[in-house]
């Protein structure tokens, strides 16, 4: 998988934007379940789902202030 671009996150709804949130949440924890067993063979992909989730957030949040004013 690679990694979305911001500017296609920042597009989508707050609805679209949860759900993809709640998705990448689920993957990284079975990604930490992986990663504690030995089992995970692509290690960087902890790295790009938290990163996922950190630009979703951010984009969720500017939309919000964005709302406010």
């Amino acid at each position: 998988m690679t990694m979305t671009k911001f500017k296609d996150i920042k597009g989508k709804s707050a609805a679209d934007l949860k759900a993809k949130e709640i998705e990448l949440k689920k993957e990284a924890m079975n990604l930490r379940f992986q990663k504690a067993q030995g089992a995970l063979k692509n290690t960087a992909r902890c790295r790009q789902v938290r990163r996922e989730i950190a630009q979703i957030k951010t984009a969720a949040s500017q939309t919000a202030a964005k709302k406010g004013k």
